[in-house]
């Protein structure tokens, strides 16, 4: 079992030396804005590495990591597997320019596993997926309005900037500056598992609506499940309309159920963005669904979409190598255990130490907030108390758990988080939320 030490979060020279360096060519010193702290206090954290379950930090110091790039890296850091079929396709080339055999692999593969998806795209990124996404939607329908829900972060596309979760809560931004009032005007917004909301702006404008996009399972307010009935009324509802249902998988893909939150809840949507698991730690994104809308895609229809770096040979390879290691048999069935362990052990450290704090878990992902009542909505979601939220991360931290720098942010396990992992975990759990009751 692996020892852990008390460290201090402030225990950090060189990290402080770079952030100051940072600072001077980088906005706020990072290249995300979560990533800065601004909402826990003190500064980034540089790391050197990744082994496994941990990071390790510019000054030596180890975390157990529950971020895993923000959810990429459902095997840990490394993956020997990974990084040997890296190893071999680096020698042979970064990037074509061409196709490549890998492409066709790889959407055979998500395909076998979400065959709810009939044709794929990929693009590089998630907000990539999801701003294709769209304009793919608007091409189909000839329809201009779009749904989406607060508290649902899709990318940082101006049309999708609009009552956005993920960083944009975090740091208490409104609809971002730089953002022209007639590029979201054709943005609607819902309450999230609230259908009547969804109900009103189809009586209202329903002929105008392309489509509907959610997160299935709300990964960028916490982590918030959808209520029973919810997606099935989505998919109601744009039915009748003549409205297409995305399902922006990003983060859920491959996390909530080896098929993605669409084959957990049984809902088949029109399309799918896709990101993050399938690219195995390195930058993907990809778009896909029913065949007759993905024909519309050039160079088969008129709908342009392109991308240098698409598809190219090593994210194709780390994608591979990452969904058949979570596939293989028996992977899923322990990484649920393990889960259970994790929460199970956090609800237990809370409960001694007489902290209210509500949790939810969906295979890999998890949240935890401290309020009492349940969070469903971004509404409930803000009653969260962030100063509490923000201590808590400080001590965890102090106890070498690196959890995400947000309250409004979800957690991931990979198959590197053994029972001895997490059992360092909720020891340290046990310190920090009984220091959070003084």
């Amino acid at each position: 079992m692996h020892t852990r030490t008390t460290r201090s979060l402030y225990a950090t020279p060189t990290s402080e030396s770079l952030y100051a360096r940072a600072c001077q060519v980088l906005p706020g010193g990072v290249n995300s804005p979560v990533r800065a702290f601004r909402a826990v206090g003190g500064n980034p954290i540089f790391m050197a590495r990744g082994e496994g379950a941990y990071l390790i930090d510019v000054d030596g110091n180890r975390y157990v990591d529950y971020i895993m790039s923000w959810g990429p890296l459902i095997l840990g850091h490394a993956h020997p597997d990974v990084t040997a079929a890296l190893h071999d396709a680096i020698l042979r080339g970064t990037s074509y320019g061409a196709p490549c055999p890998q492409e066709i692999e790889l959407a055979e593969l998500i395909m076998q596993h979400m065959p709810k998806i009939e044709m794929l795209r990929f693009v590089n990124s998630g907000t990539e997926a999801t701003m294709s996404v769209l304009r793919l939607a608007r091409a189909y329908t000839g329809r201009s309005k779009i749904v989406k829900f607060e508290g649902n972060y899709h990318g940082h596309a101006d049309t999708l900037l609009v009552q956005a979760g993920s960083g944009v809560a975090t740091l208490g931004l409104p609809d971002s500056p730089g953002v022209p009032a007639a590029t979201v005007a054709d943005t609607l917004t819902a309450r999230y598992n609230d259908l009547e909301s969804v109900e009103r702006l189809f009586d209202a404008v329903g002929k105008e609506i392309a489509a509907v996009i959610v997160e299935p399972v709300a990964g960028n307010m916490g982590l918030v499940p959808p209520l029973p009935g919810f997606l099935a009324g989505l998919r109601r509802l744009t039915a009748e309309a003549g409205a297409l249902l995305i399902f922006d998988e990003v983060m859920t893909g491959f996390r909530v159920h080896p098929g993605g939150a669409q084959t957990l809840f049984d809902i088949t949507p029109d399309l799918t963005a896709l990101g993050k698991v399938i690219g195995g730690g390195l930058p993907v994104g990809a778009y896909g669904g029913r065949r007759e809308i993905m024909e519309l895609v050039a160079p088969v229809g008129p709908m342009y979409q392109a991308g240098t770096l698409s598809g190219n040979p090593l994210a194709m390879t780390a994608g591979l190598a990452t969904i058949r290691g979570v596939t293989a048999p028996g992977v899923w069935k322990s990484l649920e255990r393990r889960g259970e362990r994790l929460m199970g052990g956090l609800a237990q450290a809370a409960a001694a130490a007489g902290i209210p704090i509500t949790q939810c878990r969906i295979g890999t992902m998890f949240g935890l907030f401290f309020t009492h009542g349940p969070v469903t909505d971004w509404s409930s979601a803000k009653q969260s108390d962030t100063r509490r939220f923000a201590r808590y991360f400080r001590a965890m931290l102090a106890n070498g758990v690196y959890m995400a720098p947000s309250q409004f942010e979800a957690g991931f396990i990979s198959t590197s988080h053994d029972d001895a992992v997490i059992d360092e975990t909720v020891r340290a759990a046990e310190i920090v939320f009984a220091g959070l009751r003084e």
